[in-house]
């Protein structure tokens, strides 16, 4: 009797675990599974660089700032806090960009300059030393630029304005800087927040394109991105409107630079009358009225060479146009700009002889305004810009100055 229990038990067991086997087989098979498709998961945030760059320890940071000292605060932002620093036994001075835990340049927008400017090497592309991750920390380590950023020599600053020819070379740097994110790489880079602030000027006033944490790698010519990032006054109103990204993108803002450039103030500044608040739309009216010269910067009244400003203002005026199929490549605005500066050279040199105040007059440019105009800009009466605005606002959140 009791060996008939004892083989009942065990066939009875060993019935039980063949068929248990095949489930267990089963949900070991769904954890391994779900195991790699969770890594899987995780790696597409990037990963930090191994070698490409330096990486320094928050208590090198700490000694290169003297523990954060205000002193040293270069420059706020909604990022956080950039100071100037010196590393290598003070040997090298370094721009330390201290990233606010409470930004939206969160970790993958970090990782994003770091993997980016850690494989650039441009001459107009500021240049990433190396960064921190560490005890909740995320700052980048960049070359030191001098002179600040372009915005400082444009307006509300106490710095003496630049003079058109730096200013020409200046957008002549930058628009090198881009070409080369857009046409010198196998897959195109698009910086996605072009303004005068992300363009940095080193101690002989080379310009260099900084800030790529919004960056973005290849075309988005399939997918639409419902995030878009950019900063107000700048930002492309096609694509906000349409939400895909595109070199062209950065033409716009590119182009918003043009402007500021040339007339010294804000990209938007609310402080004016409405019409005006927007300074790509504004001085596309003032084109199509053949009044752009009353906007520009009064220092540079008389200094602009007419067939300088007619190329100058045409290309600023392609870069804003409404759709990016209309604007120019980067390649292009940098070629035209070039032309630009040897027709300003060329007529300082011969105006020096006919001309002691070396002053241009501008009896023709007003003309030219409306030439540029009645071939390039048809819808320059029409607020394009703030009309996209309020479409694509109606179904976003609000937003400040930088999304």
């Amino acid at each position: 009797m009791i060996d008939r229990i004892t083989s009942f038990v065990i066939g009875t067991g060993v019935g039980f675990l063949v068929i248990l086997a095949p489930f267990c087989c089963i949900v070991l098979w769904i954890l391994r599974k779900n195991k790699r498709r969770g890594s899987s998961t995780r790696t597409k945030v990037p990963s930090l660089p191994d070698a490409r760059c330096r990486l320094f320890s928050l208590e090198e940071i700490k000694i290169a700032t003297h523990s954060f000292n205000k002193e040293l605060i270069l420059g706020v932002g909604g990022f956080g806090t950039v100071y100037k620093g010196l590393v290598d036994e003070d040997t090298m001075t370094v721009a330390i960009k201290r990233l606010n835990p409470d930004s939206r340049q969160g970790v993958r927008e970090f990782m994003t300059e770091i993997n980016m400017l850690s494989q650039l090497r441009h001459g107009h592309l500021v240049s990433l030393i190396g960064y921190c991750k560490e005890k909740g920390e995320m700052i980048l380590v960049y070359d030191y630029m001098a002179n600040g950023t372009l915005r400082d020599h444009l307006y509300d600053s106490q710095n003496d304005p630049l003079p058109w020819k730096q200013r020409l070379d200046i957008c002549i740097g930058a628009a090198r800087g881009l070409n080369y994110l857009h046409a010198g790489l196998k897959n195109p880079i698009i910086h996605r927040d072009v303004k005068t602030t992300n363009i940095l000027l080193d101690l002989k006033w080379v310009a260099k394109v900084a800030d790529f944490g919004l960056s973005k790698t290849g075309r988005d010519n399939t997918a639409v991105s419902t995030m878009v990032k950019g900063t107000w006054g700048y930002l492309d109103p096609e694509y906000a409107r349409r939400q895909k990204l595109t070199e062209k993108s950065d033409v716009y803002s590119f182009g918003v630079v043009l402007f500021e450039v040339l007339c010294g103030r804000k990209a938007l500044d609310v402080k004016l009358e409405e019409e005006q608040w927007n300074l790509a739309n504004w001085a596309r009216k003032c084109i199509a009225r053949g009044t752009l010269g009353e906007i520009i910067d009064p220092y540079l009244q008389g200094k602009i060479a007419p067939e300088c400003f007619k190329i100058y203002v045409e290309v600023a005026e392609a870069c804003v146009r409404d759709q990016g199929i209309q604007r120019p490549s980067m390649n292009d605005v940098m070629e035209k700009l070039g032309f630009a500066m040897v027709l300003q050279e060329n007529a300082n040199a011969a105006n020096e002889k006919i001309n002691p105040t070396g002053e241009y007059t501008y009896s023709g440019v007003l003309s030219v305004g409306v030439s540029v105009t009645d071939t390039t800009c048809p819808t320059a009466n029409r607020d394009v810009y703030s009309e996209d605005m309020k479409e694509w606002d109606s179904g976003t959140e609000s937003s400040t100055s930088r999304l």
